[in-house]
């Protein structure tokens, strides 16, 4: 591989690099992982409670026994058990990240652009009606020219 050959790769990776994209998924990432921190807390800190008002507090040990006899737990575990508690559980949080990333996240974010979007229609609307009315104000004026060369004519 040449020189200029590593040059043009270099010069190509910085720029695929330096694209905003690679740059917001990165920050998206780094971003995600540390709200899944804040998302395990809440569902293990205020929803597993809440659950537990009416069973366990752990999800996890929710669970149906397909082919009994369900006995025991890890290797030496017998039957066939369905852990439903950790799918639940798992579902919760899925539901509790997409509504907080929504409410927290999209929906502000969408209000904000609909805002900015008004705006600058006002502003081009308003844009409009002033170049609107000059051309008018000019149009009168050609029209009031018009009319005093058409009678200065005439007397003369």
């Amino acid at each position: 591989m040449s020189d200029q050959e590593k040059t043009g790769i270099l010069q190509g990776f910085k720029a695929f690099l330096m694209r905003g994209n690679v740059v917001d998924l990165a920050v998206a990432v780094v971003i995600g992982a540390a709200f899944t921190n804040i998302v395990n807390s809440v569902v293990k800190g205020v929803i597993n409670p809440l659950v537990g008002a009416f069973g366990t507090k752990n999800l996890d040990s929710y669970s149906s026994c397909l082919k009994g006899p369900c006995e025991g737990a890890g290797d030496a575990a017998t039957g066939v058990r369905i852990l439903w508690g950790s799918v639940l559980g798992a579902t919760l949080q899925f539901l509790i990240t997409a509504a907080v990333v929504y409410f927290l996240m999209v929906l502000p974010m969408a209000k904000y652009l609909a805002r900015v979007e008004a705006r600058r229609k006002a502003k081009e609307s308003t844009r409009e009606v002033v170049e609107i009315t000059e051309l008018e104000v000019l149009k009168e004026i050609r029209d009031t020219l018009v009319a005093q060369r058409g009678t200065g004519h005439g007397e003369r």
